[in-house]
């Protein structure tokens, strides 16, 4: 980003620091994309501006954030201030920065989601998991991808939701942190932590087993043998659940209009997104397929 079109998130970082009694100035940019994260110098403040008309979404962030703190669960900690403050229509958070971390490990992932469904769900408004959300405005933004494979990808949208409502019953529903895999489950020299908390909801836990899942079954990312370790830690394995293929799908959709999202403004991801549709579509073999990029 130029530094002529960071000058408008560089003044809401500026509004937001003032509100809290930080000081912005020297700050620097991680990553300006739609959600915004600024280090702080000095300060080990992170600080997070997300989308406009996400204030709802950053809000359940911070009342996770404290959840998490209250029941010693490793995670992300809020800095030390009032929060969220909105400017200019945007939410904006402010966070303890991490130290170096690397990608979790497939026995990290299941260790510390059995951790996290272990507890009672918590009395604080999550709002109930929607493994679609987002899905159909991807589509939208999809401007890449042909006719007939988006009209087939919304026909298999719409089925999904309609298998997703009469699921069989599996797990008892608890809080899920909703996007668990080993980017968001990172290890630091302190230790295993949860990244990213955007998605926390209540639901099944199977909906964070399937992200593992589908990286053994679907995208070939896990092999047989890590796959084996991380039930053996978690104690469970959701593809013997007779509602996996339903999540496995609703979680393959999820990818695939992602890339098909990105493609419409990188076109290194055109040919991934298409042989991700073709996947889907049966014509390019049985799973597993070898999906590249984020996986």
């Amino acid at each position: 980003m130029t530094s002529s079109a960071a000058e408008p998130a560089r003044h809401v970082l500026k509004q937001a620091c003032s509100a809290v009694g930080l000081d912005s100035v020297g700050a620097e940019p991680l990553r300006l994309a739609e959600n915004q994260i600024w280090q702080l110098p000095g300060r080990r403040v992170i600080v997070r501006i997300s989308r406009a008309g996400q204030s709802d979404s950053a809000a359940r962030e911070v009342r996770v954030a404290r959840w998490l703190a209250q029941e010693n669960v490793p995670a992300v900690r809020l800095a030390d201030v009032e929060q969220p403050v909105e400017i200019d229509g945007r939410p904006v958070t402010f966070w303890v920065e991490l130290p170096p971390q690397q990608h979790g490990s497939v026995e990290d992932v299941a260790a510390l989601l059995a951790s996290l469904h272990s507890l009672p769900t918590p009395a604080i408004e999550l709002g109930y998991l929607d493994p679609f959300v987002r899905v159909g405005e991807r589509l939208h933004a999809a401007t890449t991808i042909r006719d007939d494979d988006k009209q087939w990808l919304h026909s298999l949208h719409r089925d999904l939701v309609a298998a997703w409502s009469e699921r069989p019953t599996g797990l008892p529903d608890r809080a899920v942190h909703g996007d668990a895999w080993p980017g968001n489950i990172v290890r630091t020299a302190d230790g295993v932590l949860m990244m990213d908390l955007e998605r926390f909801s209540v639901g099944p836990p199977e909906w964070d087993l399937v992200s593992t899942a589908v990286r053994a079954k679907t995208t070939g990312a896990v092999s047989a043998r890590e796959y084996d370790r991380f039930c053996a830690v978690y104690g469970y394995d959701v593809t013997a659940w007779e509602g996996y293929p339903v999540l496995a799908r609703a979680r393959e959709l999820r990818m695939v209009t992602y890339a098909a999202q990105h493609a419409a403004n990188n076109a290194e991801w055109r040919s991934q997104a298409q042989y991700r549709i073709d996947c889907l579509r049966g014509r390019s073999g049985p799973r597993p397929w070898s999906w590249t990029g984020i996986l």
